[in-house]
């Protein structure tokens, strides 16, 4: 047997792994070619992923402890809250209810639903703008969404603000979809879905309402362009008929009749919204920076200037005597947009004005699609690509910092939360299956509620504690917090084999109730062992002996 020979082959040039260069040119044609076929699913994918990226990093709030505690009750449990309280986001709490027996609650899980509406929304919106002016104009308002840092704040955000937006876009895209399939047609179906879509929305949030009204305002505006174009000899098919008008009101009219019930609860609780101030001096900040663009000034300036470009060009540009089909398509974008954009805030600050507080910067977030939709009118005004894409670089990397800013860990309303949370944590490490008990005295800023709403929060902290003060537990009663009875009672008749008792309250703006409980304890031999503080949130450890 002869042994196999042995030598040295020649590898091809072109045989063997490409080079760096050309790798990354296959990749960014692929990314390219991606955006161009399925920008909305694209655009809607960086949506997500920039909402969910470290949304478990900030401590979790009040407002998102409401929902923490209201998505975990029973449902017969949730059914009696919601005749007391919170009934404007009883579809939200009930979806989220259903998320958590899929997933279970962890701060991630609570705001990833979030992240996953801002995705969908701004995959609608660049379907919207596409419908509305072409490509170019989808894809940029869909990235400008994203970057707004009101949008960044939404979609990490355990509330419904993030799907509110969803809904005013595919709200939107439907009654769009109906203005266009129905002008030469008899069918219904496009505006049965509209009314479907209606009745869902404002059940979701009676804010969506305005979305709709908003609707009506497009479709009047509409109607006066066609006039005024057949006055100066532009006559075309119409894009808003009679017949549209008639079924846009039974549409709308059949969601207000099934819808009004929901809206007769809501007004009942409008004690909800006591803690809205009227028109003062924070008001126009909060319009100006903070409602839409996170209360960055700058940014908002630029913003607004955008703004104020993609309205007033497109419509200047539609009225000379021989407009060319792109500026009548960008004309009817801003008629769709502008209402959706300016109208809720409005009517939300005409309210107020008139003693009905309701304006909030975050009830404004039903208008942040239009918003981007309006800013893309703009920046799209330039032609060559290449500044194109710069600009709207220039609109993403706007909007890093306060993409930064809130996932940091005390991003919302300065809570300390998780720290509190983490240091009790730490301190009962190494003392599993010790019998402790815990007296929570009120929050900062919120009297009325126990800070057991950290233990709602972050509830691997209190594991196997007794609360030794609640005496009306909230879920059992159809409220939202639990609240204390007299420490003086309660403490003695459960402290049984107890020999170590937390205290866990607020700084100045709570109730103070720690001085009663040191004393309670004291008369039974307890006395402090130690004593942290975390942001607002203070905690003191008493033991026996």
């Amino acid at each position: 047997m002869t042994a196999p020979q042995t030598g040295t082959i020649r590898v091809p040039a072109t045989v063997g792994v490409p080079p760096v260069r050309s790798r990354l040119r296959s990749a960014s044609s692929a990314i390219g070619l991606a955006v161009v076929r399925t920008p909305e699913l694209t655009v809607g994918a960086i949506g997500v992923l920039t909402g969910a990226a470290f949304a478990w990093v900030p401590s979790l709030w009040y407002d998102e402890g409401a929902t923490v505690t209201s998505a975990q009750r029973s449902w017969p449990q949730l059914w009696a809250e919601l005749h007391n309280v919170d009934a404007v986001h009883g579809l939200y709490y009930a979806l989220i209810h259903a998320w958590f027996w899929l997933v279970g609650y962890t701060p991630f899980t609570l705001r990833f639903p979030s992240a996953l509406a801002i995705g969908v929304a701004a995959g609608l919106l660049v379907a919207l703008g596409r419908r509305l002016g072409g490509r170019r104009l989808g894809i940029t308002a869909g990235l400008v969404f994203i970057a707004l840092p009101r949008v960044q704040w939404a979609g990490s955000e355990g509330r419904p603000y993030a799907t509110i937006t969803t809904l005013a876009v595919l709200l939107t895209l439907v009654g769009l979809t109906a203005v266009r399939r129905t002008r030469t047609t008899h069918r219904t179906r496009w505006w049965v879905a509209y009314g479907v879509v209606a009745l869902v929305s404002v059940t979701f949030n009676v804010y969506l309402s305005l979305a709709v009204v908003a609707h009506a305002v497009a479709l009047v505006w509409t109607v006066a362009a066609q006039r005024r174009a057949e006055r100066v000899g532009r006559a075309a098919t119409p894009l808003v008929s009679r017949r549209t008008l008639v079924r846009w009101v039974v549409a709308a009219a059949g969601a207000a009749l099934l819808v009004s019930p929901l809206v007769l609860e809501v007004m009942a609780q409008s004690k909800q919204v006591a803690w809205i101030s009227g028109i003062g001096v924070r008001t126009l900040p909060q319009v100006f920076s903070t409602a839409w663009f996170g209360g960055i000034t700058l940014y908002a300036a630029v913003a607004w200037v955008l703004m104020a470009l993609g309205t007033a060009v497109p419509l200047i540009a539609a009225r000379r005597r021989v407009p060319d089909v792109r500026d009548l398509v960008r004309a009817q974008a801003v008629r769709v947009a502008l209402p959706l954009a300016v109208l809720p805030t409005s009517v939300l600050l005409i309210a107020t004005a008139l003693g009905k507080h309701l304006y909030s910067p975050k009830y404004a977030s039903l208008s942040l699609p239009f918003v981007a939709l309006l800013i893309a009118l703009a920046v799209t005004l330039v032609r060559p690509r290449a500044l194109l894409a710069a600009a709207v670089a220039v609109c993403l990397v706007g909007g890093i910092p306060s993409a930064v800013y809130v996932k940091s860990p005390q991003s919302k309303q300065d809570s300390t939360w998780a720290n509190a949370a983490s240091i009790i944590s730490s301190e009962r490490a190494g003392r599993a299956g010790a019998n402790e008990g815990v007296v929570f005295g009120s929050v900062y800023g919120h009297p009325g509620t126990t800070a057991d709403i950290i233990r709602i929060s972050y509830p691997w902290a209190f594991t196997g504690m007794t609360d030794l003060g609640a005496t009306k537990i909230g879920a059992e009663s159809g409220v939202l917090w639990n609240q204390n009875g007299d420490l003086a009672t309660t403490i003695p008749a459960r402290l049984g084999e107890i020999d170590t008792v937390w205290f866990v309250g607020g700084t100045p703006k709570a109730r103070n109730i720690e001085p009663e409980t040191a004393a309670v304890l004291a008369e039974h031999g307890f006395h402090v062992e130690q004593q942290f503080r975390s942001g607002r949130v203070v905690m003191t450890e008493f033991v026996k002996g």
